[in-house]
């Protein structure tokens, strides 16, 4: 926890760019200092070669602290006046450094100083070399984090259109299901089976309540997302009575299993209205859930009529695109949705065949 609480305040300090412009800026000419001094005494000077070191790291290091003020005023620029800006800045910041450092070496040496036009040049190739060498390391960074800023926003933007989506494809389920529902209790109450419509808006009013409470982006297991398909199940049976049976299969593995809230009700609605609803004598809807190779299979299953021969075994209502959409923005290419009608000695029908990642709680 103490780790962990150091690691954050870390983040927090470096997060904020001036500060961790000291921090390098501080580390880089103390690199600078030790590598000069050194260098030095690797060249025969004396011990006290060191005050030349201290001087030419000290304007670098005020020099530098200018010029990063300078850099960020032309940061604004078209690119080409920037470039152009920031190489008469970084010429002039050279001239200075070159004729500060130069000076502090003849204060500590008169006899030093160069014979020709040639010696002086030499020292503003060195202060060249490190004055570009730190504009290089600044610009870098600056436009790494400019980068990293901008992947991050189209990241968060990315994110946002997902969760937009979602939302509008889970929210377009309950208006579908409401029209369907009130239809038939207006049809119960024309045909005075009032108790049974009673039951029916009792049933729907905690369906809609579960529905509502659900968060759209939440996941939840497969034994809710079951319990909820319970409770539609349960209007849709006071509609059709014994007509309408119910078969639901779950392993226990498969129960705990995430998936999206309501993923099941528009698939079971499509056998009601094409399995059931169409047969005097209605129909068996059959939902088993599976795991196997780290995947959940959920197929729901009818004994109706079939698809037509024209459809080439893909389904196209408005449930199951909708089905298929969110999977695809929830998992992408890990997942797959199967339509096939089943064969005669299977009881006949349509079998939907969902195949999503498996992904617990804990895993989660």
């Amino acid at each position: 926890m103490v780790a962990h609480l150091h690691m954050t305040s870390l983040k927090r300090f470096f997060a904020a760019p001036s500060r961790m412009f000291w921090v390098l800026q501080s580390a880089g000419w103390l690199g600078y200092f030790s590598l000069h001094y050194l260098s030095a005494m690797g060249h025969g000077k004396p011990w006290d070669y060191i005050w030349v070191s201290a001087a030419a790291t000290a304007i670098g290091f005020g020099i530098t602290s200018l010029l990063r003020l300078g850099f960020r005023v032309t940061w604004r620029l078209p690119t080409a006046q920037m470039i152009v800006a920031s190489w008469l800045l970084l010429t002039v910041a050279t001239a200075i450094y070159s004729l500060f450092h130069a000076e502090a070496i003849f204060r500590w040496c008169y006899e030093c100083r160069p014979e020709s036009l040639l010696g002086y040049i030499g020292y503003f190739g060195s202060a060249l070399y490190v004055i570009l060498s730190w504009s290089g390391l600044y610009f870098g960074i600056k436009f790494s984090r400019e980068i990293a800023h901008e992947r991050e926003s189209a990241l968060r933007a990315n994110a946002t259109a997902h969760e937009a989506q979602l939302k509008m494809l889970r929210y377009q389920l309950n208006p579908h299901f409401l029209f369907n529902t009130l239809n038939a209790i207006s049809t119960l109450v024309l045909d005075n089976q009032n108790a049974t419509a009673n039951r029916m808006v009792s049933g729907l009013s905690a369906f809609l309540r579960h529905s509502l409470d659900s968060d759209p982006m939440q996941r939840v297991s497969l034994d809710e997302e079951l319990e909820a398909l319970t409770r539609y199940l349960g209007i849709e049976q006071m509609r059709f009575g014994e007509r309408l049976r119910v078969v639901i299969d779950a392993s226990p593995a498969a129960r705990r299993a995430l998936v999206p809230s309501l993923m099941l009700q528009p698939l079971i609605e499509n056998c009601i209205k094409h399995a059931i609803s169409q047969r005097i004598e209605g129909g068996t809807i059959a939902v088993r859930a599976t795991v196997a190779d780290d995947s959940l299979i959920v197929r729901v299953e009818d004994d109706g009529p079939g698809l037509p021969a024209e459809c080439n075994g893909n389904g196209n209502g408005v449930g199951l695109a909708n089905t298929r959409e969110r999977l695809k923005v929830l998992y992408g290419a890990r997942q797959s949705v199967a339509v096939r009608n089943r064969s005669a000695d299977q009881g006949g029908g349509v079998e939907v065949a969902l195949n999503l990642p498996y992904e617990t709680r804990s895993e989660a």
